[in-house]
C-alpha cells in the first residue's frame, strides 16, 4: 500500500488552490493524496472532506479531497497575497515535510509560492522552496531538476543573480551537482547509465577563451577526470546548440550552469507538462513547473496539467520506491 501524498497550498492568493482542486477531480481517486491548507482558499464547491491523519485518506477519498487542516489569518483576496498569510505558507512547508520524514505520507507535493510575499511577511530567510527543503531536511546539497517528457534539465546554480553565477559556479559544486543528478537518474528513475549534457557558462562555451575562461580553466579538466571515473557525460557544451531534437535524443539531462540557462528550454519545449523534481532530498518532492500567476487567480482558468503531471510523478517515484 503506497502511502498518501501530501500537498503543500502555496499561497493562497495564487492558483495553487485552484490547480490542486482541479487535479483531484481529474486523477479521479487514482493517487491517494491529502491537501495541507485553510479550506476557505479552495474554490467554491470543491469537495472536501476533514481528515485528523492520513490514515484516513483511503476512505475520504470517495467523497472529496481529503484536508488536512492548517488555518490562516490574512485576507482571502485572489491575486493580492497578504503579509498575514506568509507564516501559514511556511508553516504549512514544514508540517508536509514532517510528514513525508516520519512515513506517514510517501511524498510531497508543492503548489507555488511567492517569495517576496514570504519575505516581507515572515522574513523568509530561503531564495526559494528547493533550499527551505533542503534546510528542513538538513540533507546538504539539493538540486532542482525540472523534467518532462521532452527534456530534462538542471540548473547548478538557481536563485541568485546572473552576476553572482560566476562566483558561486565552482568545481566542488558542478561536480557535486553532477554526482547528486546521475545518483538520482539510477535510483529514482531507473536509468542504469544516465547520459548527462553539461552546458558551458559562456556564449559558445567560451569559443577556447575568446568569450570567457571559465570552460578552459576549469569545467573541461572536471569533465574530463568525471568521464575517467565512469560518467557519460558531453560537455563543456555551448547552450545554444544543446536543445533542438537532435541534440536532445544524445542525453538524459542537461546540467546547466544558472536558473534561466536551463528553464528556458524546458518552458518553452513543454510549459504545461513540466514538473519540478527536488533530487537530493531523503524524500520525494515535485511541484508543477509554474509560479503563482496572481494575474489569473480566483477566475477558475487556471491550467491544472502541470500539477496533474506533478502529482503522477510522485505518485510513480513513490511506487518505484516502495518496490524497491
Amino acid at each position: 500500500m503506497i502511502k498518501p501524498i501530501v500537498v503543500s497550498c502555496g499561497e493562497p492568493a495564487g492558483v495553487g488552490p485552484e490547480v490542486v482542486a482541479k487535479a483531484f477531480v481529474a486523477l479521479a481517486g487514482l493517487i491517494p493524496m491529502a491537501y495541507v491548507g485553510d479550506p476557505r482558499h479552495l474554490p467554491n464547491g470543491t469537495p472536501i472532506v476533514e481528515i485528523a491523519d492520513l490514515n484516513e485518506v483511503d476512505d475520504a477519498m470517495a467523497h472529496g479531497l481529503p484536508l488536512l487542516r492548517h488555518d490562516f489569518f490574512g485576507a482571502i483576496v485572489s491575486g493580492q497575497p497578504d503579509p498575514k498569510n506568509a507564516q501559514g505558507v511556511i508553516d504549512v512547508i514544514a508540517k508536509c515535510v514532517d510528514l513525508v520524514m516520519s512515513g506517514a505520507a510517501s511524498g510531497l507535493c508543492t503548489a507555488p509560492i511567492h517569495k517576496e510575499a514570504l519575505k516581507h511577511g515572515a522574513d523568509f530567510g530561503y531564495p526559494g522552496h528547493t533550499e527551505y527543503l533542503q534546510a528542513l531536511a538538513k540533507s546538504g546539497q539539493a538540486v532542482m531538476m525540472l523534467a518532462s517528457d521532452a527534456l530534462r534539465v538542471v540548473p547548478t546554480t538557481i536563485h541568485i543573480a546572473i552576476e553572482d553565477v560566476p562566483k558561486a559556479l565552482t568545481p566542488a559544486l558542478l561536480r557535486d551537482t553532477i554526482t547528486i543528478t546521475h545518483a538520482e537518474l539510477k535510483s529514482r528513475f531507473g536509468i542504469s547509465n544516465p547520459r548527462i549534457a553539461v552546458a558551458g557558462l559562456n556564449p559558445h562555451a567560451g569559443e577556447g577563451g575568446t568569450m570567457g575562461s571559465q570552460e578552459v580553466d576549469w569545467m573541461k579538466g572536471e569533465m574530463d577526470k568525471m568521464r575517467t571515473e565512469g560518467f557519460d557525460i558531453l560537455g563543456p557544451l555551448p547552450a545554444d546548440t544543446m536543445f533542438h531534437a537532435a541534440a536532445r535524443a544524445r542525453y538524459d539531462v542537461a546540467v546547466c550552469m544558472y536558473h534561466d540557462q536551463a528553464l528556458i528550454p524546458i518552458k518553452t519545449l513543454d510549459f504545461d507538462r513540466g514538473v519540478n523534481v527536488t533530487l537530493g532530498l531523503p524524500f520525494i518532492r515535485t511541484s508543477p513547473d509554474h509560479g503563482t500567476a496572481f494575474d489569473i487567480a480566483g477566475q477558475g482558468i487556471a491550467n491544472p496539467t502541470s500539477m496533474i503531471e506533478a502529482l503522477k510523478l510522485a505518485y510513480q517515484l513513490a511506487q518505484k520506491q516502495a518496490a524497491s
